[in-house]
Formats: C-alpha cells, structure tokens, sequence
C-alpha cells in the first residue's frame, strides 16, 4: 500500500509506527499482566475483575475492581527513557502512530501528542456507563469510594467503570481501523514490550509485515511473530529503544 510524504516529514525518512505493550512501563513501576512475574501470572484470578460478565453480575467484584485501580501504581508512574525517545521521533516527524496496549497515559505524560497515541485497550484516565455511556473522570469517581464503593451512573442507574476495555468487549473500532492503516502504510513497524499474544492487537504485526515494512521486535521474551521480524532485540527496553530511535533519527 502507497502512501505520500507529509509536509513535516523528511523527504526519504522512514514512516515508522510503533506498537507498544506491558513491557514499556514496568520501568515506571506498573507490573506487566503475562510475563513471568505478571499480574495474571502470579494470580490468575485477578483476570476476573476485568470480565464484563461476572463484573456486571457480582457487586463484590465490581468493589474489588475499584479498589484494585484506586490502588494501582499508575497514579504515580512516571515515563521511562523508552517512552521520551519516541517523543524524540514524533518530533523530528518520522512517527506514524503508537499503537499502544497500555491505558496508563504514559506515552501522553511523556509527551507525545495525544493524537498520535492510539489507545486500543482504552484508558484509565476516564470513567464510563455500561449501559449509556456517560463519561466522567476516573479520579473523581475513586475520589468518592470510601462512601460509593461501588459507582452506579447518575443519569441511568447501571454500574460504572473504568474506559479500560474489559474482556467480552469488543475494542474501540475507529481506534483499531486507525493503527490497521498506520501498520499498513509505514515502512519500519516496532513492537516493544509486547508478548503478541492477545489479538487482535498482535496481528498488526502481521499487516505490516505483509506490506513490506521491516518489522523489529523490541522484547526481552520470544513471541509468535518473531520469525516475522527483521530484528529481535532481547536488551533491557531503556537500552535497546533509545538506540533504535536514535538509529532511525540519523538514517543508514
């Protein structure tokens, strides 16, 4: 697929696009959910709370969920060298998108334009309805659990929760057709802290080595798409893509 050089791109760079998982952010202290000593990993359970179904069936997992992201250390992350170097790249107008999986809003707090940043797990940062999807802040809402332990909406009376995408919930589709074109159209595709294992988000690798791009897999653990990548870098992530992006940002 053909694409056209954009007025704030460089004549002849690469179009890279970045997919973005787990593996960035435990740097910043937020634990990954399937590496060796993830969330999901240590306690298969915890899975559960992340469930539509038994969410919207049982008040106490609901309580339990609240608290588990009142609790979270997303709240006092901060970005990692990885997340600043592709701040570096967006600047000097060579990115496409990040793709990410992650809802912790780091990317944006790094600063990257929060256009750029596609979010295809949702995000912490607001609340929803499940039913009318009204909106508030997710701070607000955990503001008010010591007496609301489990939020109902205001407006129609159905369970609150997080914009985070939860299992049996289809993802975001603008925001899925929109990181199937930048895999589609870029010419180097970077994968970064992701086990490529939950889909569909693991099968733009696919698209865009299908379209010829040149896939680098940035991951201290082997995944299903490695045999697609022109490169697999097992480094430490604050190591090996502040490299990478300054390898990109001076050419071949």
């Amino acid at each position: 697929m053909g694409r056209t050089t954009s007025r704030s791109e460089p004549a002849g760079a690469p179009r890279v696009t970045v997919l973005t998982g787990a593996g960035i952010s435990t740097d910043s202290g937020i634990p990954d959910f399937r590496g060796p000593q993830g969330v999901w990993t240590r306690d298969p359970q915890a899975a559960q709370l992340l469930e539509r179904g038994p969410y919207l069936a049982d008040p106490a997992i609901r309580r339990r969920t609240w608290q588990m992201w009142r609790d979270s250390p997303v709240w006092g992350a901060r970005p990692t060298p990885a997340h600043r170097s592709l701040v570096d790249l967006e600047r000097a107008g060579l990115l496409a998108a990040i793709c990410t999986q992650n809802f912790d809003g780091l990317h944006q707090r790094a600063g990257s334009s929060p256009s750029t940043v596609l979010e295809l797990h949702g995000s912490l940062t607001w609340t929803r309805c499940l039913f009318c999807d009204s909106r508030e802040r997710t701070a607000d809402v955990l503001a008010r659990l010591d007496v609301d332990p489990d939020p109902h909406c205001a407006l129609c009376g159905s369970p609150l929760a997080t914009g985070v995408v939860m299992f049996g919930e289809a993802l975001p589709g603008d925001v899925l057709d929109a990181a199937v074109e930048a895999a589609a159209t870029c010419d180097v595709f970077v994968v970064v802290g992701s086990t490529l294992t939950v889909q569909p988000v693991a099968s733009l690798t696919a698209v865009a080595a299908e379209a010829g791009a040149r896939v680098l897999i940035v991951n201290a653990q082997p995944t299903p798409f490695d045999r697609m990548a022109d490169r697999v870098d097992r480094r430490p992530i604050q190591e090996s893509v502040p490299d990478l992006v300054a390898e990109l940002l001076t050419g071949p």
